[in-house]
């Protein structure tokens, strides 16, 4: 399969699937990452702007784990599996998702780690659309999805 041709690119199917899947993905690592940033705002802790979203994508990368375990467990997959499976999800997909997130909040406060409600539909905005060509390229050439 040539990923280099239009055809390869133009599957409304594919690109339906790949972005149900990294809408799964975006929700898991938003309510890890924001809630964060958001707790160090309201806390007033005086971490770095750096050290924050750090520990930010960090927290974004567990939550989303921990929301992948759940749902596949809904679907009668025992825990093992279900941990396993959200483990083995693409890892690449989340570090760029939670890097857009965090590179567009940073950009948007000016040099801080400050969440306002104006920035939030941007950060998902970016947050979706960095890793969706590559989740899509992964389900259509690989078969691989991480739902």
């Amino acid at each position: 399969m040539n990923t280099l041709t239009i055809d390869f690119w133009v599957c409304r199917h594919t690109w339906i699937d790949s972005a149900k899947n990294t809408g799964w993905c975006l929700m898991g690592c938003s309510i890890g990452d924001l809630g964060t940033i958001y707790l160090f705002q309201l806390f007033d802790w005086s971490w770095s702007p750096l050290a924050i979203m750090s520990l930010a994508m960090v927290n974004g990368l567990i939550t989303s784990i921990c929301l992948e375990t759940t749902v596949l467990m809904t679907k009668d997959i025992d825990f093992k599996n279900a941990i396993s499976t959200a483990f083995g999800m693409s890892f690449l997909s989340m570090v760029a998702m939670e890097l857009a997130m965090n590179v567009t909040d940073f950009v948007l406060a000016d040099g801080t780690a400050r969440i306002q409600v104006s920035f939030i539909p941007l950060i998902l905005f970016f947050g979706f659309i960095t890793p969706w060509p590559y989740n899509y390229w992964r389900l259509k050439a690989l078969g691989k999805a991480c739902h």
